[in-house]
């Protein structure tokens, strides 16, 4: 309204024709709209600027804040001016280390609450490490414990164990997990039952791993094998599959497979050199090899 009325006022000056009024109305609406946008500019700045101290301030007062760390993220930038975390990254990644293990089960239903809105691998990893630093069960190696821990790595499993690039990371925790209990199993004649037990379910996890197709997956099989060789079960290292069981080989192979066509999919999705037209003809023809 007010570019409006700027420009008629420019028409009443006595003298000027038609033709001139109107070039005064289009001077006049070309040179206010300049300030107003800066004006609206200053004034978005000046709101950002309140928010990130309210912010700021929230998350001094109260660093366990969950809404207060969402609204960062969702600003992107005021993110990592407010959090201190870059860009990308979910509102709780590394949030066990705001506080320690006296605020466990009040970041642990932060954690809970953020693993449910938001699938984000680094997100499971944080609060996978958050619990088993900081819960005295897990600490213990208590059953409870121990049971609570397995429960946890199957949900993250569930959730990213798929994830092509990063879920080899909850794979490698999980298999750091039951490596670190192993070693708490003195082997003793009364653990050797155990002990026993402990070891099939590290070689569990690392067939299941073998059978999903990950990033790193020749990576995991030389793990294997390695590992295998520590147990007493020694196998050729110039030799692939030595050692490994034949229907292991058998699905390692064919996530192999996928993965290398996986890895080729993505690669060319990535390129910045390709075209948005190639991109989508790359999509649609695997998409089509898929049906």
């Amino acid at each position: 309204m007010e570019l409006v009325k700027e420009g008629e006022d420019d028409t009443n000056h006595e003298g000027r024709d038609d033709e001139v009024a109107s070039v005064g109305r289009t001077s006049s609406k070309g040179d206010v709209s300049s300030p107003s946008s800066s004006d609206s500019e200053s004034d978005e700045e000046a709101a950002e600027e309140v928010q990130i101290g309210a912010l700021r301030q929230q998350l001094e007062e109260n660093p366990l804040n969950y809404e207060a760390h969402v609204q960062a993220y969702r600003h992107g930038d005021l993110w990592k001016d407010v959090a201190g975390n870059p860009r990308g990254r979910c509102p709780l990644a590394r949030f066990g280390q705001v506080a320690g293990s006296e605020n466990f089960e009040e970041i642990e239903k932060l954690y809970e609450r953020g693993v449910h809105e938001y699938l984000f691998v680094p997100l499971w990893c944080d609060y996978l490490e958050f619990v088993q630093e900081h819960d005295p069960l897990v600490l213990e190696c208590a059953p409870g414990g121990l049971s609570k821990m397995r429960t946890l790595f199957e949900r993250a499993l569930t959730a990213c164990g798929l994830h092509f690039s990063e879920g080899s990371n909850i794979w490698e925790a999980y298999r750091e997990f039951e490596q670190a209990v192993f070693l708490t199993i003195d082997g003793s004649d009364n653990e050797v039952e155990e002990k026993v037990k402990q070891a099939q379910r590290i070689r569990a996890l690392f067939h299941r791993q073998l059978s999903v197709p990950l990033v790193n997956l020749r990576s995991t099989l030389t793990d294997y094998k390695l590992w295998e060789a520590e147990q007493g079960n020694l196998n050729d290292v110039n030799s692939e599959f030595d050692g490994v069981p034949s229907n292991i080989v058998s699905v390692y192979q064919k996530s192999l497979e996928m993965g290398n066509a996986r890895a080729s999919y993505e690669a060319q999705l990535s390129n910045h050199d390709a075209t948005e037209v190639d991109r989508l003809q790359h999509f649609v023809s695997n998409n089509g090899h898929g049906h």
